[in-house]
Order: structure tokens, then sequence, then C-alpha cells
């Protein structure tokens, strides 16, 4: 029998007012299906978990001769699909739990992760000089990766809760600290600068000393989700001027990891600047030797497991898996492999239009945004249009912390979009996203 839907409109309940609820005929309960929600979305899910397999495995090849280590050439791959083992049910146990749980949730898993991060900075473990790791164990847990996801998930909620007022209020205040007494001032900082933008700051200023491009990513991705939440454009461009502001203030006094950031722009403005025709291979840069990856690979590659770069670049498996994957397999099948990444965003935007409220709506779009920009800023380090970052190509690039949260990430976003299938999102009229 095929069942019959039908949508309760709950009344006499001023907290449920407007709360559509869907009933399903018996014998049919929502949200059984294993692979619930946007079936194209798990469809590239399983595309980069597959790619993921074959760029770790082949990359990492080279590391089983390490005379300081006694690893096998498969010690890597058993890593990896361990990882995605566990990423696999991780996002089919994420993307069941309904979206107002992860608002409950918002603000905890935001106040745990950056006191984790901050955490990393006392008792975590150090390299090129960037503290990032807490060492657990034979895994190594970072941080800021969970801070990122929990940034736009507290964002998300802030920006909901206030879309009936969002419109009049300014988040930005006076630059003088001297007028923060008066009345207009208090105003602002109690009603939008503490609950908007300085969960945002907070974010940024923790990752900034150990990740810069992760703090411009967690700042972009919020500043995109304030302007859809519809906060005023002229507070929005003024937060723009002031970041840049501090960007350069942060530069010219050294702070973070402002000078390895500087000497990666110096090197970057060399190759664009100089001739590097009769450079000696050993003095190359990772991002040049990417460059020669992706030349030798050509339209159709060079086959998998063919890959003559691999043993040139310090991290074929991380952070320059792009620029690998395209010498292996040609810039045709690279350039599908971006298109997944873009068409994750393209999805996303049709799941948050079909939301009808603002707290699953930005969430989606936020997430998207955090997954897309990752795996754009990883493109173009390889093809030295910005750069070098230290980003990962997000679900198949070697690594642990990041495809966990790209994998949660991914389970929330589908987790929406289950719901807009079941139409049982809780849709109070104070929280619509189109609202004027």
């Amino acid at each position: 029998m095929e069942a019959e839907k039908q949508t309760e409109k709950t009344a006499g309940n001023p907290n449920t007012e407007g709360t559509t609820v869907q009933t399903d005929a018996p014998g049919q309960e929502p949200g059984m299906k294993l692979f619930a929600g946007d079936k194209v979305l798990w469809i590239i899910i399983a595309a980069l978990a597959v790619i993921s397999v074959l760029v770790v495995y082949s990359s990492t090849a080279k590391m089983a001769y390490d005379a300081h280590t006694a690893r096998s050439t498969a010690h890597f791959l058993r890593q990896q699909l361990l990882i995605l083992f566990v990423c696999v049910p991780l996002i089919i146990i994420v993307h069941k739990i309904n979206s107002r749980i992860y608002n409950h949730l918002a603000l905890v898993a935001y106040a745990g992760s950056v006191l984790l991060t901050l955490a990393v900075y006392f008792i975590g473990a150090t390299t090129n000089g960037a503290a990032r790791w807490i060492p657990l164990g034979p895994f190594q847990f970072q941080p800021s990766e969970a801070l990122k996801v929990a940034t736009v998930l507290f964002l998300a909620r802030q920006l909901a809760g206030r879309q009936s007022v969002i419109d009049k209020l300014r988040i930005i205040p006076s630059l003088n600290p001297l007028r923060w007494k008066r009345p207009d001032q208090r105003k602002i900082w109690r009603e939008g600068t503490w609950p908007i933008l300085a969960p945002v700051l907070l974010s940024c200023v923790v990752i900034f000393p150990a990740h810069t491009s992760s703090a411009v990513l967690v700042f972009f991705a919020s500043w995109v989700m304030m302007l859809i939440g519809r906060v005023r454009i002229g507070e929005l461009m003024k937060l723009l001027g002031l970041a840049f502001a501090a960007a350069m203030l942060a530069g010219l006094l050294n702070l973070g990891r402002s000078e390895t950031a500087g000497g990666r722009v110096e090197t970057w403005i060399d190759l664009w600047t100089k001739p590097q025709t009769e450079k000696p291979i050993d003095q190359l840069t990772d991002t040049e030797r990417s460059m020669i990856a992706i030349h030798n690979g050509g339209i159709l590659g060079e086959g998998a497991g063919q890959s003559a770069m691999r043993v040139e670049m310090i991290h074929p498996e991380s952070d320059y898996a792009y620029a690998f994957f395209v010498e292996e397999y040609g810039i045709v099948l690279a350039l599908l492999l971006l298109l997944l990444y873009l068409w994750i965003f393209f999805r996303a935007i049709e799941i948050f239009r079909r939301c009808g409220t603002a707290f699953p709506g930005l969430l989606v779009l936020g997430l998207a945004l955090l997954i897309t920009c990752q795996a754009l800023l990883h493109i173009m380090v390889t093809v030295n249009l910005i750069p070098e970052t230290g980003q990962t190509l997000p679900l198949i690039s070697r690594g642990g912390s990041s495809t966990i949260f790209t994998a949660i990430a991914l389970g929330m976003i589908l987790s929406v979009s289950r719901q807009n299938d079941e139409q049982s999102h809780d849709m109070p009229k104070s929280e619509s996203i189109y609202e004027k």
C-alpha cells in the first residue's frame, strides 16, 4: 500500500507556532532508509572515498622504502581504509540525527572545540614550528578541524535566532573604546557584537597562530553566512576593512605564523617574476614540483602507480594530492574531480532553498562553503595561483582529523536534506530566512 503523508500545524502553543510536522501512514516510519537524504551527495561521497584510496596508496609507496621505518607499501593504505571505514558509519549516524539536536548542542560543541584548540598550544605536538595536534596514542587529533565545523554550527544558531530583527542590528561597535559605555554602544555589544561577531573572531584568533589559512577560511565562510543571514551590508563591509587591517598589523608585528606566511608569499612572487628554468631539482619548491607533476600528467595521465614526482614531493599524499592525481590520471579526470567539489556546494544551495527556515539552511551553506573552499584553496596552490597554504584535499588527502570532521560536516548536510524529504523541520516563523 502506498503511504499517504499528511501535514499538521500545531496550534495553541506559541513555542511551536508555524511548525510543520509530518505524520506518516501506518507501517511506514520516516528516516528508516540507511542512506537517506540527497542521493547525488551520497554518490559524490562514494566517489571521493574511492579516489582517496587510489591517491593515498600510490602516493605513499615511497615511504615504505624509508630507511628509518619498517613499514610495508600497504601500511598507509590500511590506515586510510580504517579512517574511511570509521567515516562511513559516522556519516550514517550523523545524518539520522535531526538538525534541531545540533541546534541544542551548538554551544557545547563550540566551547569544547575552542578549549581543545587552546590546549594544543600547551600540550600539543609541534611540527614545523606549529602546534596543531594532541597526541592520542598512535593517533593525533587536530582540534582546529573540529572548531571549523563548530564555528559554522554555532554561528548558524546565533543568526537563526535573530532573523526577525537581524536587518536592524549592528555588529561593529565604535572603534573608540571611550564610547563603549554609551547606551547605543552597549546595545550594539549586547545584541550584535557579542552573540554574532565575537564567536567568529574568537575562532579565528585561536586558530591563527598555528594555521593561518584555516583562520582565513573560517572567517570567509562566516562572512558569507552573515551575508546570507541578512546582516546589514554596511556592517559586513566594515568587517572586511577591519579584517584586512588586522591581517596587515599581524604581519607587521610578526604575530602567529606571519613570518612563515610572509616567506611563502615571497616564494610565490619569485615563481611568477623570476626565471626558474636553470634551478637544480633539489632546490625546487613543492609547488614547482607539483606543477611539473601536472605537466607530466597531460590530458590522460601517466597511469595509476606511474607517478615520477611522488618521490620528489614532500607531501604528495596530503598537501599536493591534487597535483599527484593529475599526474597519474590526467587533466580530464582532474577537472571532473574539481566539479565534484563544486557540485557539493550546488547541492547545498538546492538543499538550502528547500529548508524554509534559517538554522538548517545556514548550517548547510556554511559547511558546504568550508568543504568547497578548502578544496579550491588546495587546488589553487598546486597550480601556483596562490601561495602555499597547507590545506588538504577534503576526504581525499591522507589524514585523520580532517577526513573525520569533513565526514561529520557531510553527515549534517545530509541530515538537513533528509528532513527536507520528510518535511520534518521545526519551522518557527521568527527564523524564516525569507522574512523581510
